[in-house]
């Protein structure tokens, strides 16, 4: 049995993307836990930020974008339900998954921080394990929810991409330019954004990429756009905006 190793099974395992480790963000006002959890978590191989308290964490999470954020719920200047309206309220933060880690674990607390939109709470004392095995499962599951959106959002790129070419060829010949006061919408700078690269015959995945924002906050805008024009399709909605002006 030979002990030389493959060169190809090497090209092989070479070719193979390696998975960037999952970026956390870690909020906690108390050093000693703050310390031992970051250690860890690095220890099963997540790349750890700490902050800690709410106003750190949130300049924090706008610098990193982090994939979860862990975070006490008790903290001085910002706690975390404060916290999580920030991110909640974020375009480019707004889809990002966020764990509760607190003392408090009454049933009314818990009832009331998934109310407010955390994605999963583990009052403490905790088992380390116990933390990691939720983390890992949050990940996992963010990372099948993008997924299935990449892969809905791509499917018919080919035949809106026609489309967009034919109605961009209808309007040059004047077929159905609109005439008369020009359509006025009031958008945000973020979904003006998004119109445009719709327009342009990109998916979600491809404007996700371009705004650095997730596809998640890509479909919500496209929804919005969707009621401010009222349509009901991408094609719809590329006509609607290059006739009115709406696009470049």
């Amino acid at each position: 049995m030979s002990l030389e190793p493959d060169p190809q099974a090497a090209e092989q395992a070479a070719e193979v993307p390696l998975q960037p480790p999952a970026r956390l963000l870690l909020v906690d006002d108390e050093p000693g836990l703050r310390t031992a959890v970051q250690a860890y978590l690095e220890d099963e191989g997540f790349q750890v930020t700490t902050a800690v308290d709410g106003e750190d964490g949130w300049a924090k999470a706008q610098e990193l974008l982090p994939d979860l954020v862990i975070s006490d719920v008790m903290m001085p200047r910002l706690d975390g339900y404060g916290l999580l309206r920030k991110l909640r309220d974020d375009e480019r933060l707004g889809g990002t998954p966020v764990i509760f880690l607190t003392a408090k674990g009454m049933t009314a607390d818990r009832i009331e921080g998934f109310q407010a939109g955390c994605d999963d709470y583990i009052p403490k004392p905790f088992d380390p394990d116990e933390l990691v095995a939720r983390v890992r499962n949050v990940v996992r599951r963010q990372e099948r929810l993008l997924q299935e959106a990449a892969r809905f959002a791509d499917a018919d790129i080919g035949q809106m991409a026609k489309q967009i070419t034919e109605i961009r060829s209808l309007l040059a010949t004047g077929g159905s330019k609109q005439q008369g006061a020009a359509v006025k919408h009031e958008f945000t700078p973020r979904e003006a954004s998004v119109l445009q690269l719709v327009a342009e015959g990109m998916m979600n995945k491809e404007i996700a990429r371009r705004l650095e924002t997730s596809i998640r906050n890509v479909e919500k805008y496209v929804s919005r756009l969707f009621t401010k024009t009222g349509t009901a399709s991408r094609t719809e909605l590329v006509r609607y905006a290059l006739e009115n002006g709406l696009v470049d």
